[in-house]
């Protein structure tokens, strides 16, 4: 599932994530920051960043040429 600024309310995780909960949830209510946190800890601290550093940080992520979804 595509993050998309605003619109993913609910915690989400990759669906590339393996059962054993080793990762991470992301979710972007409308009006704020998009945050993430650990799956392990979910009451624990969370990460909160801009769209557009979510955004750069994504892209820099994937191999060069890739297109994201």
């Amino acid at each position: 599932m595509a993050i998309e600024h605003g619109k993913t309310r609910a915690w989400t995780r990759s669906s590339h994530s393996a059962g054993q909960g080793a990762c991470v949830e992301v979710r972007s209510p409308a009006g704020g920051p998009l945050s993430v946190r650990d799956s392990k800890a979910p009451a624990g601290p969370r990460l909160r960043f801009p769209s557009g550093a979510w955004s750069a940080f994504v892209a820099g992520m994937r191999p060069s040429g890739q297109q994201g979804r």
